[in-house]
């Protein structure tokens, strides 16, 4: 559908955002939007909450990624970012709870082939290096 299709750009993006204030690396957004979308594949948007899937899971693709980011860090920069929204306002302990059950629900499987590396020995062959932003 078309709205689940929507729902998954907006939270992608969020997640982008919510990355941005925390300060992480490409490599951590890139696996949490990665974590994001296989959640989906196998629990629906009614079982989990996507304002708070996405936060979860942008904490354990940092811990993945040894770029960790604290969870009270994650919880003040949403609230900073979406004011008083109710929706969107969560506690460490809902973060940490929902990471439990993402790791259940991607059946502890958290490995994630990035194109980065090969990407960019692919454009230093081919002598466009010029391109390396933008191809990111």
């Amino acid at each position: 559908p078309v709205e689940f299709r929507l729902v998954k750009i907006h939270m992608s993006f969020h997640i982008w955002r919510l990355a941005q204030q925390v300060k992480v690396r490409q490599r951590v957004i890139a696996t949490a939007i990665t974590y994001f979308r296989r959640v989906y594949t196998r629990k629906s948007m009614t079982e989990y909450d996507p304002r708070l899937v996405a936060p979860a899971c942008l904490y354990l693709a940092s811990k993945v990624e040894e770029s960790t980011v604290q969870a009270r860090l994650l919880v003040f920069y949403i609230k900073k970012m979406c004011g008083s929204d109710d929706k969107y306002r969560f506690e460490i302990k809902d973060i940490l709870e929902m990471e439990m059950k993402l790791l259940e629900a991607l059946d502890y499987y958290l490995v994630v082939y990035h194109p980065y590396r090969p990407l960019l020995q692919l454009l230093q062959d081919a002598g466009i290096t010029d391109l390396t932003q933008f191809a990111w």
